[in-house]
């Protein structure tokens, strides 16, 4: 079974993100946003795709506050998980922010809130997922 560890401030979303994931895509589900657990499951290879919320509040890395996008830069210039998709997910969405956001962080794709069209939203991750060769 595959595992999409979500990056969410925000509790709800987590959960909602969690059932449609879980119950829609037959999917594994982790929720954490603690930047040090985000980066060892990443690293681990315990998550084969990152949902990642870009405005995190309360993110903090060796003291700094982080938002999704540097989170996301960090993982992509890191040679153990630069291959780990990340779906950057915000409520954010005006026009141009896609664009910036994906071009920002390396990203390999962006979801807007709320998520309206559960099934989209199932496909759009089912289709970065990495197809295993076992």
């Amino acid at each position: 079974m595959k595992t999409v560890l979500i990056v969410e401030d925000d509790l709800i979303n987590a959960r909602v993100f969690s059932k449609i994931l879980s119950k829609r895509g037959g999917l594994g589900v982790k929720h954490t946003e603690n930047v040090e657990e985000v980066i060892k499951i990443a690293q681990s290879g315990e998550a084969d795709l990152i949902l990642m919320d870009v405005s995190l509040s309360r993110s903090v890395y060796q003291g700094k506050s982080v938002d999704g996008i540097k989170i996301t830069q960090m993982l992509k210039s890191d040679p153990r998980t630069a291959n780990l998709p990340v779906i950057l997910v915000t409520a954010h969405a005006m026009e141009g922010d896609r664009e910036n956001f994906l071009k920002q962080s390396g990203a390999d794709g962006y979801i807007s809130k709320p998520v309206v069209d559960h099934q989209q939203f199932v496909d759009q991750i089912i289709t970065l997922l990495p197809t295993d060769k076992d």
